[in-house]
C-alpha cells in the first residue's frame, strides 16, 4: 500500500484507489451518492443515468480489486440503482452476495409525490464466498428460546439478527420484545446529539459498529471511498481497526479529520446500542401536556423494556410487573401516580382486543388501591 494508512485523503477515490496495491483492504463500506439530485458540497448528483452506472461501475471495480482474498463489501443504496449495483457487482466484479439487508430508518425523508423515503438497501458482498470474516459471536442476540420459554436447548451464545433492520417502535409496539432482534437504527437526525452538523446524509454509529465487528477483525484494515462525515472511520478507530478514507470535499475532509481527532480506541460508539432506547429520550411535562409525543415514547420504552412479548393486559395484571413498568418510567422521569401511568399505558399503546379498556384500566386501579 503506497498511501500512508490512517487518514483521509481529499480527492476522486477513483483515481486515489488507483494508487493502492491489489489486495490491501479487509473491509470496505461505501454510501456513494444515490443520483437522487441531493445538494452535496461539490458533487453532482444529478448524472445521466448510464453515466452514472459507468462511474460506480469504475469505483466499485477499484473496492474488488483492493479487497483481500477473504475482504468483504458493504454497499449503502437507494432504490434507484439497487437492482444495477447488484448486478455489476455479481455479474461483473464477480462478488458473491451474502445478504440483502433493508435498512428501515426513523425520521425519513418527507416527499410529495411519493411515500415517505424511509430505507435504504445495504448489500454484503465477499471476495470469495467459502472464505471470507463473519464474527457471528460479536453480534448474537438472545432467542426466544432463552428468553421466553427458558429451553435448555437454546445456544446460550444466542442466535443471529435477521436481515431487516427495521420498523420503527412507535408503529408497533408490541413488535419489539427481548425476544426479537429487528435491527432499529434511526436515521441521525438534525436534533441527535450524535449529529455532526456539516453533512446532511450520517450514518448512525451503532449500524456501521455491527458492521465492522461482524465483517472485520481488530488490527484489519477498514476503507470509505466517500467519508463524508467520517462515521465509517470514526467507529474503525474506536473499534481498533486502521482505516482510510478518500473524500472530494475539501470542507467534508477537514471536518471528518476534526471529527477523526477527537475519537480514540475503546470510545463508545454514539448512539444506543439497544433497539428501543436508539431515539432519545424526552422528559415529560406535567399538567394537560404531559402525554406529549415524547412522554407518550417514553412510557412506550418502559413498557417494552419491561414486557419481554407480554400484552399489556398481561402487564397490567402482574402487580411485579407494573411496580417494574413504574420504576422504567421513573428512570425517564415521568410524574405521576402507578395508576396514572398504567392509565398512560393504555393511552399510548392501546388495549388488545377484546379487552375493554375500562376493564383493564380497572385492574391496574386495584393493584394499587391498597397504595394510595
Amino acid at each position: 500500500m503506497s498511501t500512508a494508512i490512517d487518514t483521509i485523503i481529499n480527492g476522486d477515490c477513483i483515481s486515489g484507489m488507483k494508487r493502492l496495491a491489489d489486495g490491501c483492504i479487509d473491509l470496505a463500506f461505501a454510501d456513494p451518492p444515490f443520483n437522487i439530485g441531493y445538494d452535496y458540497d461539490v458533487y453532482e448528483d444529478s448524472r445521466d443515468q448510464h453515466k452514472y452506472l459507468d462511474w460506480c461501475r469504475e469505483w466499485m471495480g477499484e473496492v474488488a480489486r483492493l479487497l483481500k482474498p477473504d475482504g468483504t463489501f458493504w454497499l449503502a443504496i437507494g432504490d434507484e440503482y439497487a437492482a444495477q449495483l447488484k448486478l455489476i457487482c455479481q455479474d461483473d466484479l464477480k462478488l458473491t452476495c451474502r445478504s440483502w439487508v433493508i435498512w428501515y430508518y426513523t425520521f425519513g425523508v418527507n416527499c410529495r409525490s411519493k411515500f415517505t423515503r424511509s430505507h435504504a438497501h445495504l448489500f454484503h458482498f465477499v471476495r470469495d464466498a467459502k472464505s471470507f470474516t463473519f464474527n457471528d459471536n460479536e453480534i448474537a442476540v438472545p432467542s426466544a428460546r432463552q428468553l421466553v420459554y427458558a429451553d435448555a436447548r437454546a445456544n446460550p451464545g444466542g442466535r443471529l439478527p435477521d436481515d431487516t433492520w427495521i420498523l420503527r417502535p412507535q408503529d408497533l409496539p408490541e413488535g419489539f420484545p427481548a425476544s426479537e432482534s429487528m435491527w432499529y437504527f434511526p436515521r441521525v437526525a438534525g436534533t441527535f446529539k450524535e449529529r455532526q452538523g456539516f453533512h446532511g446524509c450520517q450514518m448512525p454509529e451503532q449500524l456501521l459498529g455491527r458492521i465492522i465487528r461482524t465483517s472485520s477483525n481488530p488490527g484489519e484494515v477498514v476503507l470509505d471511498p466517500f467519508t463524508g462525515s467520517g462515521t465509517t472511520l470514526a467507529v474503525a478507530r474506536k473499534l481498533g481497526r486502521r482505516w482510510l478514507g478518500f473524500e472530494l470535499s475539501p470542507d467534508y475532509a477537514t471536518k471528518a479529520e476534526e471529527r477523526l481527532n477527537r475519537t480514540v480506541e475503546g470510545q463508545p460508539l454514539d448512539g444506543a446500542p439497544e433497539p428501543v432506547v436508539s431515539a432519545p429520550r424526552t422528559v415529560g411535562a406535567t399538567s394537560k401536556a404531559w402525554l406529549r409525543a415524547g412522554v407518550q415514547r417514553a412510557v412506550r420504552e418502559a413498557y417494552l423494556n419491561v414486557a419481554e412479548g407480554r400484552s399489556i393486559e398481561e402487564v397490567l395484571a402482574d402487580k411485579s410487573l407494573v411496580a417494574a413498568f413504574v420504576a422504567e418510567c421513573r428512570e425517564h422521569g415521568l410524574p405521576g401516580s402507578p395508576a396514572d401511568l398504567s392509565a398512560a399505558l393504555i393511552k399510548v399503546v392501546g388495549t388488545p382486543k377484546p379487552s375493554p379498556r375500562k376493564r383493564v384500566r380497572k385492574a391496574a386501579e386495584g393493584l394499587f388501591a391498597d397504595e394510595e
